[in-house]
């Protein structure tokens, strides 16, 4: 008999909790099969809770003794926790539970990490650690013992006591039970200071496994350089005595921003010139900005429930990007985050997945740490501040600390501030949060008597449950250029807020030609069917930096789409522009790199789905590649002293300067690979002295079907750095011929360094095939089959990761029909499977229609 469906929350039941928290002391008694946790919680009712029903969460947990006020008690208990009967009145409850860390392959709650105890509690982790209230508007200060005879102790706050196989630490700032954190085990720590605006000492430590702190000067400098940022940008200065940063290798996430301990992926913070690629360096820049930044956008102030999530994810993520921006560049790293956007967030609007920014129901809360929520909740960050301003959202943004600062809040809460410092309604902007879907943004134009008009229409596609869409506001940044390449229009904000709007523009003396939508001002598709003579005058024309390369790469989607719909050649125009942009030196060398790389093949088969096409992976990927062949050939009288022009003499550094002179070496090593064969990619691969250039020098061979012998050389080399290895795993099966893809993954699975467990490994080898387009998606159907046997088979000890790969299979109705069985048949065999998580088993139902 099959169990019933898990069923939905919705947004509209929220109720307040029938108790507040005072104070939490826990102890932890650490054992790897038997740790027992103490809890001494302080209760008192809620007044604005109708139902005063005693309730806690509660998960794989074995019940010791339970007490109210002293008394024993003997609470009922289910698989979600358990009910007692409570005084009407604030009361002191007790409890010890038993629990299993080392038996914990979920990597949720309290587990281990090859001997390190860990936690990680967001979502819902905190209730497999002991009975609670775990729900984010449940706030309270935590005073934690740790008793172990492991040397490092840590937890949340300030350290207050420690002695001989014991320490204690008090957080004295309110949090909900998600941020709370521990970890034990045999480490050693990356020390230094930071001194606030305020003249207050900071000690900040990075806590690694031994062996592995030479790796994190760069997080450190990092994570000062955040510090400073958000004094000097937000006005937020850090409100604790010591703030520690713990690396760890089995972790679900990225990181996580538990107050004062933050915890990470190993691959997010470890990092030298010799182990870690230049965009290694960047993420990890931007993940220790992003979990310190939350300190504030998401800890001082949290979300009142999990629908809100992108209160905290989204202004995050925004403050983030604002922060690399700074420290990188924005013109290229606005570039590269709305690749980013594109690749997954428009990809996730277009398919079965799509929900809207603040969703209205879930199943399991874990399916929605989504692009949406993330990069598509930057991006209404972002409108709103070109919206109301630098100024106004200056304002918002101190009003939204002043007033919230120790409370869970809401989207409401967020707008509302807005609305208070700039005067402005808006209610309508708040459709951004709960419509689903990428708006279409068209345009057509008319230029007489010197008045030029731009006439706009919004539309945005129905999504799963939301047929008909109502229009937003869109800013869109609009620049003109007059004939001659000059700039007749500086970028204006126009405000869109009809389904369709026209804007005029007189005193012109030539028709211009409109850079729309500059800086990428909404996250929207642009449909307009320019010339190509157009695309090219405005890829060497443009002053914005962004509408310069979206005309690039318009002009090398348009030709790839013709090459695969009509079997066109390559657009000579393209070839040439390309060629004028090259040797443009007063471009930034990053710049040109992003130019050269083409449209994913991905992108290529949803815009030909667009279009009303049957995407055909094979074909896309015979074009992209008899591209990149004719970008080689016209390109190659310049690409050899390019390359050599390229050079960065001297030590390594990370810097962003350094970083786009090995980008544009790369992409011009990769294109001279193709017309001259191996012999530079083998010489710079064996000559290298950082790891950017081996292991790109590695993939221009793979590309080529050439690097069997550096593979192994590689392999050699680095096998005992673990975080290379999983690189090693996934550039083989994300580089290899379609048709030998899905084979290649299943020998590496074989393979035993093919940690499975670990979700790094199984992100990297699984996650390889699934980003090699044309060879997940071969005829044969054998790459669908590998993906879901080992979703399958992970979903059975970690749930959470697993259902997170079962992405790869969201977009299989755009395909022909015989892929759509292939893959209806996979999704079905997940679906049946016993014992199915409440992650997968949604997951599977979304994509299938049945959800």
């Amino acid at each position: 008999m099959k169990d019933a469906a898990p069923q939905p929350i919705y947004l509209s039941d929220y109720t307040p909790p029938a108790f507040l928290v005072d104070q939490v002391h826990l102890t932890f008694r650490l054992a790897p099969t038997s740790t027992r946790v103490l809890s001494r919680i302080a209760f008192r009712p809620n007044p604005e809770a109708a139902d005063r029903t005693f309730f806690l969460h509660g998960e794989n947990l074995r019940l010791v003794w339970a007490k109210i006020d002293g008394k024993e008690v003997s609470p009922e208990i289910t698989e979600t926790g358990l009910t007692c009967p409570a005084p009407d009145a604030p009361f002191i409850w007790e409890a010890e539970v038993e629990i299993a860390p080392e038996a914990n392959t979920a990597l949720e709650g309290l587990y281990m990490s090859k001997g390190m105890y860990c936690t990680q509690c967001e979502a819902e982790g905190f209730r497999k650690i002991t009975y609670y209230p775990d729900r984010p508007d449940v706030m309270a200060p935590f005073t934690v013992r740790i008793e172990s005879d492991l040397p490092v102790l840590l937890s949340n706050g300030n350290p207050v006591a420690r002695g001989a196989g014991w320490a204690e630490w008090q957080d004295p700032w309110p949090k909900p039970a998600y941020l709370f954190a521990l970890v034990a085990g045999e480490l050693v720590a990356t020390s230094d200071s930071f001194i606030t605006a305020s003249g207050r000492e900071v000690a900040l430590n990075i806590w690694v496994r031994p062996g592995d702190e030479g790796k994190t000067a760069f997080a450190m400098d990092a994570l000062k350089r955040s510090m400073r940022w958000d004094e000097e940008t937000y006005g937020r200065e850090y409100d604790l005595d010591v703030f520690n940063i713990v690396a760890v290798d089995d972790f679900n996430m990225g990181a996580m921003e538990n107050k004062g301990l933050n915890i990470f992926n190993s691959s997010c913070v470890l990092a030298s010139p010799e182990t870690a690629t230049d965009p290694t360096y960047a993420r990890i820049e931007a993940i220790i900005a992003h979990e310190y930044f939350h300190n504030w956008t998401g800890n001082r102030i949290t979300c009142r429930d999990w629908f809100q999530l992108c209160l905290k994810e989204g202004l995050t993520v925004f403050r983030d990007q604002q922060f690399s921006g700074d420290m990188r560049g924005h013109a290229v790293h606005r570039i590269e985050d709305v690749m980013a956007l594109r690749a997954r967030q428009f990809r996730e609007d277009n398919g079965p997945l799509a929900h809207p920014v603040r969703p209205e129901s879930f199943v399991e809360i874990n399916n929605f740490y989504t692009a949406t929520v993330y990069e598509k909740g930057a991006e209404l960050i972002g409108m709103l501040k070109r919206l109301v301003g630098d100024e106004g959202y200056a304002r918002a943004l101190d009003l939204y600390f002043a007033r919230h600062d120790g409370e869970a809040a809401t989207i409401e809460d967020w707008l509302k501030v807005f609305e208070d410092a700039t005067g402005r309604d808006l209610s309508q902007f708040k459709r951004w949060y709960s419509q689903a879907g990428t708006p279409r943004l068209s345009f057509t134009d008319d230029f007489r008597n010197g008045t030029y008009t731009i006439a706009f229409k919004q539309e945005t596609p129905p999504t799963p449950g939301q047929p008909d869409k109502a229009p937003q506001v869109i800013p869109i940044a609009l620049g003109l250029i007059g004939p001659n390449g000059d700039e007749v229009l500086p970028t204006t904000m126009l405000e869109m807020t009809e389904a369709e709007q026209s804007f005029t523009f007189g005193g012109l003396s030539a028709r211009p030609i409109p850079s729309v939508l500059r800086g990428f001002s909404a996250p929207v598709i642009l449909n307009h069917d320019r010339p190509a003579a157009e695309r090219a005058f405005l890829l060497a024309h443009d002053t914005d930096p962004f509408n310069k390369w979206e005309a690039g790469r318009a002009l090398a989607k348009d030709g790839l789409i013709r090459m695969v719909r009509d079997h066109a050649a390559p657009d000579a125009a393209y070839l040439d522009a390309l060629a004028a942009l090259l040797r443009d030196e007063q471009l930034d060398p990053a710049f040109r790199a992003l130019a050269l790389s083409l449209p994913g093949e991905d992108d290529i088969a949803q815009t030909l789905h667009d279009g009303g096409h049957t995407p055909d992976p094979a074909a896309i990927h015979a074009a992209a590649e008899a591209l990149k062949d004719a970008m080689a050939d016209h390109l190659a009288p310049q690409l050899g002293a390019l390359y050599e022009a390229t050079a960065c003499p001297g030590p390594y550094r990370p810097d962003a300067a350094d970083a786009g002179k090995r980008a544009l070496r790369l992409a011009a090593l990769s294109l001279l690979s193709r017309v001259d064969g191996p012999a530079r990619a083998e010489a710079q691969f064996a000559g290298a002295d950082n790891m950017t250039e081996q292991f790109g020098a590695l993939g221009c061979l793979l590309d080529i079907g050439a690097g069997e012998g550096q593979l192994a050389t590689f392999y050699e080399r680095w096998r005992m750095e673990r975080l290379v290895i999983d690189r090693w795993f996934g550039l083989q099966v994300a580089h290899a011929a379609p048709d030998r893809a899905a084979a290649l993954a299943a020998q590496l699975a074989g393979h035993p360094d093919f940690d499975w467990k670990n979700p790094n490994r199984f992100r990297a080898l699984i996650g390889g095939l699934s980003a090699n387009a044309a060879g997940f998606h071969h005829a044969s159907g054998a790459g669908y089959a590998f993906v879901a046997d080992w979703l399958i088979r992970l979903d059975a000890l970690n749930p959470q990761t697993a259902a997170r790969m079962s992405t790869a299979f969201e977009t299989w109705r755009r395909y022909d029909a015989d892929r759509q069985a292939l893959i209806r048949a996979q999704l079905g065999r997940i679906a049946a499977t016993g014992g199915l998580s409440r992650d997968m088993s949604e997951m599977v139902g979304r994509m299938l229609g049945e959800g």
